[in-house]
C-alpha cells in the first residue's frame, strides 16, 4: 500500500514577511530581558447537564518590558496606538487549568490562546488559570451558562454600543489610533437597554462580536465598565495577515462566530443587536435564514444621516426579515437604546 504525500499549506507572502519580522524582533527583545506575560480575555462555557460541560478559554501571550522593581507611571491619556505597540510570542506552549485539571495547549502564530476544554465548573461567573513558561500565571474569567437558559444577547460594538464610525478608513484610523480612549462616546440608551435585558432574562449570556482587533480588547473592556454595560466575552479578530490572504474578512469572522455559537448553544435563541452602518443587517439576515430556531429577534440601531455619511454607507434594511413575520424573526429598528427598548417591550422581550 502506498501512502499519498501530505501537502503542506504554504503561508501567504504577507504572513511570511510578518513572521520573519516578528521572529527578529522577538529575539532582539528577549536579549534585552523582555519576558513573556499573559493577557487573559473573558471566556464562556456551558455547564454539564447529564455529564461534563465545556469551557472556551481565551487569552494572548505577549512580551513585556522588565519592570526592574520600578513602579511605572500611568499615562493620563491612553491613545489608541498604544494598544498596538505590542509583540506577541509565537506558538507559545501554555497550560490551562480548569478546576484543578491541567490541559496543555499552544498559542497560535500571533500569540493568541483559544482552546476549548472539558469542564465541571458550575453555572455562573468562574475562573480558570492560564500558565506559560517564564510568565506569571493569570486567572481568566469565564461565564458558564446554565443548560436551562434558552435566551442570549449577542451585540456588535462599533456604532452599536460605542460611537466609532469605523467603516470610513480615515475616521477609523483617527478613532482607533489617535483618539484618547476616555473621549469615546457611548450610544445613547444602549447600556440601560442591556441592563434591562439582563434583568429580564437572568443567566442569559451576553457576547460582544466585532471585527475590531484583539489589541483593543483591554480598552473595550474598560469602556464597557465605565459605561455600565454588562460584562461578557469579546470575540474580536487579529488584524494581521492570514495564512492565505493579506487581510481577514470581517463578514466571514462574524458569520463563522454566529454559526459556532449556534452549534455550542443549540437551545439558545439569540437577540442579535447591531447597526446599519456596516454589514450587520445582511449578516444577521443570513444567519436567521440558516438558523431560524436560534434567533429570537434582530435589533438594528439606525444611524442618523450624518453618521451614515461618516460611516461611508447608505443604509438599507431590505435584506432583513420583515416585522410582520413570525415573532421569532421579528425585526426591530430604532435610532437609539430607548427606541429599541420600546419595541422590545411590545415584542415581549422586556
Amino acid at each position: 500500500m502506498t501512502l499519498e504525500p501530505t501537502t503542506e499549506v504554504r503561508l501567504h507572502r504577507a504572513a511570511r514577511i510578518e513572521d520573519a519580522a516578528h521572529i527578529a524582533f522577538e529575539r532582539r527583545l528577549k536579549k534585552r530581558g523582555w519576558e513573556p506575560t499573559i493577557v487573559a480575555f473573558p471566556g464562556y462555557g456551558l455547564a454539564g447537564k447529564d455529564g461534563p460541560g465545556w469551557v472556551r478559554v481565551l487569552g494572548r501571550v505577549l512580551l513585556a518590558r522588565p519592570d526592574n522593581g520600578k513602579p511605572r507611571k500611568r499615562a493620563k491619556k491612553v491613545r489608541g496606538w498604544r494598544s498596538f505597540a505590542t509583540l506577541s510570542v509565537m506558538d507559545a506552549p501554555v497550560v490551562v487549568e480548569v478546576n484543578g485539571v491541567r490541559h496543555e495547549a499552544s498559542a497560535d502564530r500571533s500569540g493568541f490562546i483559544d482552546v476549548t476544554c472539558p469542564s465541571d465548573l458550575p453555572a455562573g461567573l468562574c475562573a480558570v488559570r492560564i500558565g506559560c513558561e517564564g510568565a506569571e500565571p493569570v486567572d481568566a474569567p469565564v461565564h458558564i451558562v446554565d443548560p436551562a437558559v434558552t435566551f442570549g444577547i449577542l451585540s456588535d460594538i462599533d456604532d452599536t454600543v460605542m460611537v466609532t464610525s469605523l467603516p470610513r478608513p480615515l475616521r477609523a484610523g483617527w478613532n482607533t489610533f489617535i483618539l484618547d480612549e476616555f473621549a469615546r462616546a457611548s450610544v445613547p440608551g444602549m447600556s440601560v437597554l442591556y441592563e434591562r435585558l439582563t434583568n429580564a432574562h437572568p443567566g442569559a449570556p451576553v457576547i460582544y462580536l466585532s471585527t475590531g482587533s484583539w489589541n483593543v480588547a483591554p480598552t473595550l473592556t474598560r469602556f464597557m465598565s465605565r459605561h455600565l454595560y454588562p460584562a461578557g466575552p469579546l470575540l474580536l479578530t487579529d488584524w494581521g495577515p492570514t495564512k492565505d490572504s493579506w487581510f481577514r474578512s470581517g463578514r466571514a469572522h462574524k458569520l463563522a462566530t454566529l454559526n459556532r455559537l449556534a452549534t455550542e448553544f443549540p437551545d439558545i435563541r439569540w437577540l442579535l443587536i447591531g447597526d446599519d452602518g456596516q454589514h450587520d443587517p445582511a449578516i444577521y439576515a443570513e444567519f436567521a435564514t440558516s438558523h431560524p430556531a436560534n434567533v429570537a429577534a434582530i435589533a438594528i440601531r439606525r444611524l442618523s444621516p450624518t453618521q451614515s455619511v461618516l460611516a461611508g454607507v447608505l443604509p438599507s434594511l431590505s435584506e432583513l426579515p420583515q416585522a410582520s413575520g413570525p415573532a421569532d424573526r421579528r425585526l426591530l429598528s430604532a435610532p437609539d437604546g430607548a427606541g429599541l427598548a420600546g419595541l422590545m417591550r411590545e415584542a415581549g422581550l422586556l
